[in-house]
């Protein structure tokens, strides 16, 4: 692929390397005895013109010609080291809520952006279980902690390789910069002689014998499908052993046999335990003094200002061992390059047919070609969603063709933000 400038932009952009003939190189690395490698089908990759959408922040369109099919998509590239750009979760205001993706970003202003997260969107496993809406992994919007992870086995989305985790977040640290990371639950409740960790932090499934805490963060759903399913299995019955304990200005106010549900006022902590858990609530007596403290911790311990959960499928310019390369599919994907300054975000056209978008192993690959060397798969499908604003406008369209012709409601997005309104 050539190199392409453009008069009117704010983007150092990267020399772009086309994918083409991936089969043949990984067919040569088997025969040259590198070990397993994905049969990445990608032949071609073509980009249209960009488009400026705000300073350091560009559009365009793009074809994919796999050995099945054509795949189309859309592409958002923003410069992180461009001072007017910043990079923040969309949200409808409650972990549990749920909007189309154009309204958030123009009720919070951003000029781009995509979908989030996989989510809990079904109700067939647990009949009697409405479903939450809420995403599958961490989520921290303006440097404010939101959620943490469900367990790997109760996460929805496809299959992921081996090394990866419902923990796995892509995320922009205080100093501009994007990275993968893992976030990992640290907390606990504690009272005059007992304690118990804390496994769960707004999150829609919480692990076996374990105690969540949640709050006004959580919304309105009820928290019973926190106690659905186990941690191998997310189809599994509720259990019949639950507890849970309110706590108002860090005293037990009131308890309960069942999860509750409706608004959790500011300043109240609702503590849910299953089996063990529950068993340890019990001991709580109304007015008791509780303090509980919940943090989710980075892998390299620095402080973030944006995460969102997704499964890595690129690292270090490599694609991960034990990607999908099967099963196609409309996909939406984040990535980075330059040392974390550039970001990327991708979108495929929705389609009926079989066979139609890419594998995750071929969007690996994508994601390189377009300058990425980390990138992570985010809900695709009919989820899959990319906005952005045409020049002068104060609103953003959707770019791609959603699966089904409308935009799903989502509980979360990534959101792109310029500090100039208009103009350069």
């Amino acid at each position: 692929m050539t190199h392409r400038t453009h008069a009117r932009s704010d983007l150092i952009r990267p020399r772009r390397v086309a994918v083409v003939m991936a089969v043949f190189a990984a067919t040569a690395a088997l025969l040259a005895g590198a070990g397993t490698v994905h049969a990445a089908a990608v032949e071609r990759l073509r980009l249209g013109a960009a488009t400026w959408i705000a300073p350091g922040v560009e559009y365009e369109s793009f074809s994919i010609t796999t050995t099945r099919d054509v795949a189309y998509g859309h592409l958002l590239t923003a410069d992180l080291s461009n001072r007017h750009v910043s990079v923040d979760l969309l949200t409808p205001g409650a972990v549990t809520a749920r909007e189309p993706l154009s309204e958030m970003a123009d009720a919070q202003g951003a000029v781009a952006g995509v979908n989030g997260d996989f989510f809990d969107i079904t109700e067939a496993q647990h009949a009697d279980v409405a479903a939450t809406g809420a995403a599958d992994g961490p989520a921290i919007g303006h440097g404010v902690q939101l959620k943490a992870a469900v367990p790997d086995g109760q996460r929805f989305g496809p299959a992921m390789p081996p090394s990866d985790s419902a923990q796995d977040v892509i995320a922009v640290a205080y100093d501009g910069v994007a990275r993968l990371d893992r976030l990992a639950l640290a907390g606990s409740a504690s009272w005059p002689g007992g304690s118990v960790p804390l496994g769960g932090f707004n999150q829609y499934a919480l692990p076996v014998g374990s105690v969540g805490a949640y709050t006004s963060q959580w919304g309105q759903v009820s928290r019973e499908r926190a106690v659905c399913g186990t941690d191998i299995d997310r189809a599994a019955p509720c259990t019949s052993d639950a507890y849970e304990v309110t706590l108002r200005q860090g005293r037990v106010r009131a308890v309960s046999a069942q999860p509750g549900a409706g608004p959790i006022a500011p300043g109240t902590v609702v503590l849910l335990g299953r089996e063990s858990g529950a068993q340890v609530l019990r001991r709580l007596r109304v007015g008791e003094p509780v303090r509980v403290g919940a943090h989710l911790m980075a892998s390299d311990h620095v402080p973030l200002r944006f995460a969102v959960g997704g499964f890595p499928i690129l690292r270090g310019g490599t694609p991960l061992a034990g990607l999908d390369d099967t099963a196609a599919a409309t996909r939406t994907a984040a990535g980075y390059g330059n040392g974390g300054r550039r970001l990327y975000l991708l979108a495929l056209d929705g389609s009926a047919e079989s066979g139609a978008g890419l594998t995750v192993a071929e969007l690996a690959d994508v994601m390189h070609g377009l300058g990425a060397v980390a990138a992570v798969n985010l809900d695709g499908g009919g989820s899959t969603t990319l906005v952005a604003r045409p020049p002068g406008s104060s609103r953003v369209t959707v770019r791609n063709h959603p699966t089904g012709g409308a935009e799903r409601p989502v509980p979360e997005g990534i959101g792109i933000f310029s500090g100039v309104a208009e103009g350069r």
